[in-house]
Parts: structure tokens; sequence; C-alpha cells
């Protein structure tokens, strides 16, 4: 498997936000660690800890990533996904 062939999507989800990521589209940017490193932990397994931000932060830093590797569905109706190629 190549280093950018597409994984299958990851979700975590917490009352109010479902995040998707999926690892073969990313690119490393590491907007999210930047933006909420006790959410976004590369050396903890799982990941992603949505406990640690709310909904709008998780949003706000998700909407950042370059390579929609990351996307959300929030109970209140946003989503965030992919573009078609």
């Amino acid at each position: 498997m190549s280093h950018n062939q597409s994984r299958p999507l990851r979700e975590y989800s917490t009352p109010g936000i479902t995040v998707t990521w999926e690892a073969g589209r990313c690119w490393h940017a590491a907007e999210c660690l930047r933006g909420l490193p006790a959410v976004f932990d590369r050396n903890r397994r799982p990941w992603i800890d949505l406990s640690a931000a709310t909904v709008d932060d998780l949003v706000e830093v998700i909407d950042r990533c370059p390579s929609f590797a990351l996307g959300y569905r929030t109970e209140d109706g946003r989503i965030r996904t992919a573009p078609e190629a």
C-alpha cells in the first residue's frame, strides 16, 4: 500500500459531534496539533480525545485542516467532508 493510498475513515464521537479522520488523506500540516493539543496528540492512542474541547472549538480547528483528512458532523447540522476528487 502506498503512503498516500486512502485508508478507512475512522470516527470519534462525543455528545454534539462526530469527528472523522482519514489517515491516507492527511498532509501532516499539524493544524490540529497546534490548534487543540489536548484533543489531538499523535503519541496517544487513540490520538483524538474529543472530551478535551467544546464542539465549537473542534469545528474551528478542524475547519483549518487543509487536506480534509479531518471532518465532522454536528448534532446542530454542521458538516465538513472532503470534496469530491
